[in-house]
């Protein structure tokens, strides 16, 4: 016995076919985008988590791990990229502070400035993390609109194909095209619910869970700054 869907699709007319199609299309892409990132933030979160407790058991060596040192995964992750970032960022400090001190054998401290420029560069970094993760979401929120105002279109176009050939004489149980019009009618309608609702969801999902990481990197972020005022902020002597 055939699949209703399938049946639909075989007994509609062209148009009724075009909708179809686009219908699958979208299942297909909806899919795709659900699985994959849900796939990668799962890898993400948990290389995350590794680096993160491997830097705080490395704190008092912090700036001095190379690439090398680092837990290899698969998945490259945002908290790599905000720790070297933050480490280049005071690495370049501490040296244009040493290149105008005084004196070469004297410590080298960050200023107040120094340190909220640290700070700005690890939240736009954070910021452009969060982007990054969300690319392509907008794709499941279109289908979430489109795909129920696609199966609307089948259906009115069904219902009119099927009056059409009542129009024509047609009798209820002998055309094969007014069945095809009620069959295009009450699929659509289905097939749009069933693509829009799982994208609905999964969109939910990956929005709260990437809100939840970009709280997870902010908390990273501090905990580097800091990590970085403790060691190299100059203190004021009053």
């Amino acid at each position: 016995m055939m699949s209703p869907f399938l049946t639909a699709f075989a007994t509609a007319d062209g148009f009724g076919k075009l909708i179809f199609l686009s219908l699958f299309a979208l299942s297909i892409v909806s899919w795709v985008i659900l699985v994959h990132k849900f796939l990668l933030l799962k890898k993400i979160e948990a290389g995350s988590m590794q680096f993160a407790s491997f830097i705080k058991e490395q704190k008092e060596n912090l700036f001095h791990l190379k690439e090398h040192h680092m837990p290899k995964t698969d998945t490259p992750h945002p908290f790599k990229s905000i720790y070297f970032s933050l480490k280049k960022k005071t690495q370049d400090f501490l040296a244009k502070n040493q290149y105008f001190q005084k004196s070469s054998n004297a410590p080298v401290y960050l200023s107040n400035t120094d340190v909220h420029a640290v700070q700005n560069d690890v939240s736009a970094s954070i910021a452009k993390s969060c982007k990054e993760l969300e690319k392509n979401l907008f794709i499941l929120s279109t289908i979430v609109t489109l795909a129920p105002f696609l199966g609307l279109l089948g259906t009115v176009w069904g219902i009119l194909v099927a009056f059409n050939e009542l129009q024509g004489g047609a009798s209820l149980g002998s055309s094969t095209a007014l069945l095809g019009g009620l069959s295009t009618a009450l699929t659509t309608t289905v097939l749009g619910l069933l693509i829009a609702i799982p994208a609905l969801v999964g969109y939910n999902y990956l929005k709260n869970t990437i809100k939840h990481y970009s709280k997870e990197m902010e908390d990273f972020g501090s905990y580097l700054t800091s990590q970085v005022e403790l060691q190299y902020r100059q203190v004021d002597l009053k």
